[in-house]
This record gives C-alpha cells, sequence and structure tokens, in this order.
C-alpha cells in the first residue's frame, strides 16, 4: 500500500511518525510526508492537542482528509492519532465517522497490527524513515513529562517521564549519521530531567557528552530543556565540545514571580536570572532561545510590563510567544481565562515586536564577520543555510549568494555576512 503520514505541532510528534513510517516502509508499504499528496491508498494524520490552535488546525486537517475521502479520490482508508485523539477519542469518534480508526499517543503498535493484521509483538520504536531533510534529524531522548505546569495538558496526555537509555541512544545516533546525518537535535518534552527516572539522577550531561564523542555528529544542539534544576554538568559539556552547538533552547514562559509561582514552574524570577547569568558565562558566545505565553490568569498591565522589561534586557538571540490558552484538566483552567482574547494578542504582538528590534540589533552585528553555515535547500539564486546558532523551522536562516557549484544541502560552508535583515542574515561563501 502507499501511505501519507501528515504531521502536526511538535517535533516530538515528528520522530514518533518517522517511527511510524519505519515499520510501514519495513512491512513492504511505500509511505510518503506529504499535506498535499492525496494519490495514496491511506493517509495517517498525527495530530497536535497542545493549546487551542493546534487542536483547531488538527480538526481542519481532519475534515480535509474527510473531504479527499468522501469524494472519492484515491485514499480509501483515514486514520488519525496522537495527541488530539489521546484527550477527545470519544468525542471525536462520534462527530467524524467517516474516519476509519482512532489511535492514541502509545497505540503505534496498534496502528500498524491493524494495517498488516498481524498480531506480532513489534519493536517501537526500532525502525525509522526519516521525513526531515536527510543531514538533519531529531533525536527523542524520553517520554511523557513529570512536571505540574498548572497550564499543560502534556502529562494528561503523554504520562509520566520515560527515559531511553544512553547506550540505545548513542547507538541511534551512530546509526543516524552512518545514514548521512550531521545534525543531531536532542528533544523530549523536559530535555533537562533525563535520566532521573531510569538511573535516579539527572544524567543530560554525560548523554551529551557520549553522544559528542561517539556518535560521529559534526552539529548537535539542545532543545526543550526547563530552567529548574537544570543540570550544570549538561551546561559544561556543550561548553566543552566543539560539536556541540552554542545553542539552548529553554522555555521559561515568563518572569513575574507571582505569576510563576501560578504556573507551577519551580522557579522565580531571582532563579532565572541566576541561570541566564549562568548560561553566559560558563559559554559567552550562547545563543539563548526562549517561549513565553502573554495573557496568563492574574497577569495585569504591571506584570506584562515586567515581562517586556525582562525581554528587554535578558536580550534572547530566538523568541516566540504563545497567547494563554485555557486546556481542561489543567490546574490553570479554574482559574478561567480572564485576559479577554483581543488583549491576549496585543500583548503578544508587542512582545514579537519588540523581540525583532532585538533580533536586528544581534543580527547585524554579526555583519562582517565569517560563520561557518550548513547548508538545508537551495532557493533560487541562493542557497538557504543556518548558523550554529539556529534551528531548523523555527529560528533564523542564511541567504547565501551561489558564487560556486557542487554545494549540496548538508554540506558545511563558510559564510561571510554582508547584511542582516531582522529574521535572517545575508552573505557569501568564502574559500
Amino acid at each position: 500500500m502507499k501511505f501519507n503520514i501528515i504531521t502536526l505541532g511538535c517535533s516530538k510528534n515528528t520522530v514518533d511518525s518517522e517511527n511510524l513510517a519505519g515499520h510501514l516502509a519495513a512491512a513492504g508499504h511505500t509511505v510518503h510526508f506529504d499535506r498535499e499528496r492525496n494519490d495514496c491508498d491511506a493517509v495517517i494524520i498525527n495530530t497536535c492537542g497542545f493549546i487551542g490552535d493546534s487542536k483547531e488546525q488538527s480538526i481542519e486537517t481532519i475534515l480535509l482528509q474527510i473531504g479527499v475521502k468522501v469524494r472519492g479520490r484515491k485514499a480509501r482508508r483515514l486514520i488519525v492519532c496522537g495527541c488530539l485523539v489521546e484527550r477527545y477519542r470519544e468525542e471525536l469518534r462520534q462527530e467524524m465517522p467517516e474516519v476509519d480508526g482512532w489511535y492514541g499517543v502509545h497505540e503505534w503498535e496498534k496502528i500498524i497490527a491493524a494495517i498488516s493484521e498481524s498480531s506480532d509483538s513489534l519493536d517501537f520504536p526500532g525502525k525509522r524513515e526519516l521525513s526531515t531533510p536527510r543531514h538533519y534529524a531529531y533525536l527523542k531522548v524520553a517520554e511523557g513529562c513529570n512536571r505540574s505546569c498548572s497550564y499543560c495538558a502534556i502529562p494528561l496526555i503523554r504520562g509520566a517521564h520515560r527515559s531511553r537509555p544512553i547506550d540505545d541512544l548513542v547507538a541511534e545516533a551512530k546509526q543516524l549519521v552512518q545514514n548521512g546525518v550531521k545534525e543531531l537535535l536532542v528533544i523530549s518534552q523536559d530535555t533537562t530531567y533525563y535520566g532521573l527516572d531510569l538511573y535516579r539522577k539527572r544524567r543530560l550531561g554525560e548523554l551529551l557528552e557520549r553522544l559528542a564523542t561517539e556518535s560521529g555528529a559534526e552539529w548537535i544542539r539542545l532543545h526543550y530543556t526547563y530552567p529548574t534544576s537544570f543540570p550544570e554538568d549538561a551546561i559544561e559539556a556543550i561548553a566543552r565540545h566543539r560539536n556541540i552547538c552554542n545553542y539552548i533552547d529553554i522555555p521559561l514562559q515568563h518572569i513575574n514571580s507571582h505569576i510563576l509561582s501560578s504556573m507551577q514552574r519551580g522557579i522565580d524570577r531571582e532563579g532565572t536570572l541566576r541561570l541566564i547569568d549562568r548560561f553566559r558565562q560558563l559559554i559567552p558566545d550562547v545563543a539563548i532561545r526562549t517561549t513565553l505565553i502573554a495573557g496568563y490568569p492574574g497577569e495585569t498591565e504591571k506584570e506584562f510590563a515586567e515581562l517586556m522589561d525582562f525581554v528587554r534586557e535578558a536580550r534572547f538571540d530566538r523568541m516566540g510567544c504563545f497567547a494563554y490558552s485555557p486546556e481542561e484538566g489543567t490546574p490553570a483552567y479554574r482559574l478561567g481565562d480572564p485576559v479577554p482574547e483581543e488583549e491576549k494578542q496585543r500583548r503578544v504582538a508587542e512582545l514579537m515586536e519588540l523581540q525583532e528590534s532585538i533580533s536586528l540589533e544581534i543580527n547585524r552585528s554579526r555583519i562582517g564577520k565569517r560563520l561557518r553555515c550548513i547548508v538545508d535547500r537551495r532557493e533560487g539564486d541562493y542557497l538557504v543555510g543556518r548558523t550554529e546558532y539556529d534551528s531548523p523551522e523555527v529560528d533564523d536562516e542564511v541567504l547565501i549568494r551561489q558564487t560556486t557549484g557542487g554545494i549540496r544541502s548538508g554540506d558545511f560552508v563558510d559564510v561571510r555576512i554582508t547584511d542582516a535583515l531582522e529574521n535572517d542574515l545575508v552573505g557569501h561563501i568564502e574559500h
């Protein structure tokens, strides 16, 4: 059969879809990752159920594929899985009877068994087909989350934190590199918690050490870290190894101590500021990416002004911002949603406008510098790449004027930066 897997949401979902695709391919099926494709025998939608916008996108995608199926196009089967199903399976089943199967986040084996009509036990993840460009891949080091952040439904959806053994992760990383991957992006729901459940202590630093010395990856990048009890040896590993990018993705969500307490983040303003200072002391050239929430219940203009001042002073290299979304079953849900949606969106816009000005200043400071870049793709007369300070899909890109042939996606090149925009750099290759 010919399958099309549509993945919505975060990079953790991407890895789940790739593992599913690996098993389908091993069983002799053909697998595509293309939202626009309508010529497959079956479509599998891996949904997101994190916040309101992502739930709406998931539902819209399901309805679109139902329309394709009802109109008698190629797809004969429609399967929906993932986070949205885990939360709202029965409601979805009743509202969308055209869907042939609904599967939660821990039921990948059931999908494979239903498709192959096999009852054999499966080694999941075990196999994997990349949906990303072949030169980078996500390495998911754990599943689930033990945090109790008041606004977050992930623990309700994904369950408790479950670390994968270090040896298994190093073996997977080696295999990815042997298959052509040059950049590993280390991810989980809470990467800094890694190892506590399995080894009774945090072992992210040791994992990074082994990946840096044994995997063969040219770049290793750390994502989805948590500020509380950030392991010092992980910071030291980043500082010590040249193939670990000077990059830390750490969603901070807010800076006001009262809001952070209500969010149940386990850290206050002073602790947050100390951690940022520690990053910059040990890794002077570090790029910090963060994510914030605007309009959380109890955030008045005073707390929002404090958040704006924090962003202005912290000068993050990269930043995203979400409007607060009340999620059923979370502790914050009972606080209501007192900040009007229009006001939440205004605050998001102000924060992002401020961040754009900071990003432009940081980018302009790199004009004239020579930076190592990985090439992601070609667009017209330009190669499009990234520096070690930028992760794929979410961060800035470098537009590289093509002056010589023979350069392919996944190649590393030295680029002299000649111009800067809010979200891009421009330069040419230097030999």
